[in-house]
């Protein structure tokens, strides 16, 4: 999105092509990072002894 019009504008197609690159290798990271959150609270919850 953003990171492309900043390899354009900067580098041309190469930077495009980098620009572009790390932006989905970062958000792979977040999703990667965001299911490991999520997968170690569903853990936690389900472990916690639950109060009536």
């Amino acid at each position: 999105m953003y990171g492309r019009v900043i390899g354009v504008g900067s580098a041309g197609a190469g930077g495009a092509t980098l620009a572009a690159t790390g932006m989905w290798v970062n958000s792979m990271a977040m999703i990667v990072a965001a299911t490991t959150l999520v997968a170690a609270g569903v853990a936690v919850f389900k472990l916690v002894p639950r109060r009536r």
